[in-house]
């Protein structure tokens, strides 16, 4: 599967040593409070244990998590709503960016704006959607061939051993079922979420490129109503 490690990685890293907790929080109660529309009982909506796994694993406070299920009975809480925007980076790379927003009047504009200062724009619906693939996507704290055969037995559609961790991919409507198994096999999940995958990936071997595209994945993972950023670029260069 081409578009996960990388990126991921480098997200994961800039958030463990990113002294601005609280927008990561921020991000992460969205989620939380999107996906307990559908129930604010983990054990009946797994959409929502999986994005409270996913709060876990960044250390999100249990206040914090609580507070992000409470909004869904607030009143007082402005409506939220998940909108995909698509867009082009440098290099002609495919950019799918996730949000989760009370005021779209707002945050498109500022969208436009991080793209069009770092060499990208938006795309019209459906123009980059098709290079992607949604997936379910499982980290677990185990390397080795025979937990690689246990997550395939778990009914994973692939896995792949990278930075001391493997990484599980799923049909979309199987995540949560696969991560039980997973669990059930004695693994450790250290998080499980849906993300858009590339069916390939773009080449960028220009450094200039590259560290405009660098710097837009930057940016934009300061937009405030940004949930998530994917991309098909491979970064190919040494920077």
């Amino acid at each position: 599967m081409a578009g996960h490690s990388k990126w991921a990685k480098i997200k994961r890293d800039k958030g463990a040593n990113d002294a601005k907790r609280g927008a990561i929080f921020t991000r992460i109660g969205k989620q939380i409070a999107i996906a307990a529309r559908k129930g604010t009982d983990p054990s009946m909506n797994p959409a929502l244990a999986l994005a409270i796994e996913k709060a876990k694993a960044a250390n999100m406070p249990n206040s914090n998590i609580q507070r992000a299920i409470d909004r869904v009975n607030d009143k007082n809480a402005a409506a939220l709503e998940e909108i995909t925007y698509e867009a082009y980076g440098p290099g002609g790379a495919g950019l799918i960016i996730e949000a989760a927003t009370d005021n779209r009047n707002r945050t498109l504009p500022e969208i436009k704006t991080a793209l069009v200062k770092n060499g990208g724009q938006i795309a019209d619906s459906g123009s980059v959607m098709f290079q992607f693939m949604r997936r379910g996507v499982i980290r677990v704290d185990s390397t080795g061939e025979e937990a690689l055969l246990t997550v395939l037995d778990a009914g994973a559609e692939d896995a792949n051993e990278e930075e001391n961790e493997i990484i599980v991919y799923t049909n979309q409507k199987d995540l949560a079922k696969v991560r039980q198994s997973i669990i059930d096999a004695g693994l450790k999940v250290i998080e499980a979420e849906l993300q858009y995958i590339a069916n390939n990936e773009v080449e960028i071997n220009d450094s200039e490129v590259a560290r405009k595209m660098i710097k837009l994945m930057d940016v934009l993972d300061e937009v405030d109503d940004i949930v998530n950023v994917y991309t098909n670029a491979d970064i190919t260069v040494e920077l």
